[in-house]
């Protein structure tokens, strides 16, 4: 299962977010940590056998319920960390998309990160997702592993999942929920965005 992260605080205009290797580090908003409860109350019945985050904390705080409820220990897949953005990490993105930035237009008219000037190289993003969603599955076979990561991560493992658009499955909601399944022959996806547990009266 691969769980984006709940809404981070936001980011004001001037004031750059903590940075992680390079990486924007915004702890979750009042609503983001409504939204990890829900989440995480929803997958204590799923039968989770192992619980990972990135390197980001807002990925860790979001697994916290979970974790604690399960008593299991959240491990660390530096792999899916959200993609790398250059000269826009820090929250810049942000901004550059709501002001209509020509390039941020242009990502996504390309459906390429790498169009921000020092971002993470698309196949390079590729090739980080692939190889750590393949390290998690042969670490546990058979098992349900609850992945707690990014929107730009999910929507490059459902994009390899289904071979679509780039940006295909870009936009997931923050603490929604969506299922793969990996075999050695292929990766089968089961659902995109489940958002029921957020609805109100959750």
């Amino acid at each position: 299962m691969l769980v984006r992260h709940g809404q981070s605080q936001p980011y004001i205009d001037g004031q750059l977010f903590e940075l992680v290797d390079g990486h924007g580090d915004p702890p979750l908003s009042p609503l983001g940590r409504e939204q990890a409860r829900r989440v995480c109350a929803r997958l204590t019945l799923a039968g989770i056998d192992a619980i990972y985050a990135t390197t980001l904390r807002r990925t860790a705080e979001t697994a916290a319920p979970l974790a604690a409820d399960l008593g299991l220990e959240i491990g660390v897949e530096p792999g899916l960390r959200e993609v790398f953005l250059g000269e826009w990490e820090g929250g810049v993105l942000r901004k550059m998309v709501a002001s209509g930035d020509p390039i941020s237009m242009r990502m996504r008219a390309e459906e390429r990160w790498d169009v921000i000037p020092g971002a993470e190289p698309a196949p390079a993003f590729a090739d980080r997702v692939n190889d750590a969603i393949l390290r998690l599955a042969a670490s546990h076979p058979g098992q349900r592993v609850a992945v707690f990561t990014h929107g730009g991560v999910i929507g490059q493992a459902l994009a390899l999942a289904t071979a679509s658009r780039p940006f295909a499955f870009i936009g997931a909601d923050n603490g929604s929920i969506s299922r793969l399944v990996i075999t050695p022959e292929r990766w089968i996806l089961r659902s995109y965005n489940d958002t029921a547990h957020l609805d109100e009266g959750g």
